[in-house]
């Protein structure tokens, strides 16, 4: 039985024989690669011919990657904007300027981030946690500013003057409140990240408050979860 694609035979050799790959001649022509593959068996290709469809199946490998990479990063930003939305929506229905709110988050921050010796403190090398701490402290406590200390831990390759002045805007305090700056030495001669600003830890030294936002985190839990195994 003959092929419907038998009238386009000598067009395909035609095109292949000039170097064309299979792909290429498969588009043009609506023909199927089974079947182009069976009429181009006996076709030698030149050297150049076979070096220049290398090259060409190089570069459509680099753009199939670039238009992937595209594609994945349009697709993660819908994924990210969605998650966004349904975030705002949440907080929507939330009174976040609720203190029990409030303390219910520091409380789950202190839970996973907070030191748990015989102090209240938390160390991050993000500035809006930091800045969350800092100011809950003042806000739900009335600690006062010249009751809160701040160590900053830093590479080697960092300056602890600037890096003072930067974690004292982002906390809004004053450069009084530092402590004394610790270096990891190990860092030494390895580049930081410039946007790495080392970690900020921040002391107010009344352990009543870590005591009280253990104790918050942990019931919540426990009111979520309980734990089953003790019955």
């Amino acid at each position: 039985m003959r092929s419907r694609f038998e009238q386009l035979r000598s067009r395909a050799i035609e095109l292949r024989q000039s170097g064309l790959s299979i792909g290429t001649i498969e588009r043009e022509l609506g023909i199927p690669r089974s079947t182009l593959s069976g009429w181009f068996k006996s076709i030698q290709l030149t050297m150049e011919q076979e070096q220049e469809l290398i090259r060409q199946s190089k570069e459509g490998l680099v753009r199939a990657r670039q238009k992937a990479a595209v594609w994945h990063t349009t697709q993660k930003e819908v994924r990210i904007e969605a998650a966004n939305e349904s975030g705002r929506r949440v907080l929507e229905e939330l009174d976040t300027q609720d203190p029990h709110i409030i303390e219910l988050a520091l409380a789950f921050l202190y839970l996973g981030e907070g030191a748990k010796g015989d102090t209240t403190s938390l160390g991050s090398s993000d500035p809006a946690i930091a800045r969350f701490f800092a100011e809950s402290l003042k806000r739900l406590y009335g600690v006062p500013f010249d009751k809160i200390r701040c160590y900053l831990h830093l590479r080697a390759d960092q300056n602890p003057e600037l890096l003072r002045s930067y974690w004292a805007e982002q906390l809004q305090l004053p450069e009084t409140s530092f402590g004394k700056t610790s270096i990891d030495m190990r860092t030494h001669g390895k580049s930081t990240y410039p946007h790495y600003k080392g970690v900020c830890a921040i002391s107010c030294g009344k352990v009543e408050i870590r005591r009280r936002l253990m104790y918050i985190a942990k019931s919540f839990c426990e009111g979520i979860a309980p734990d089953t195994s003790r019955t």
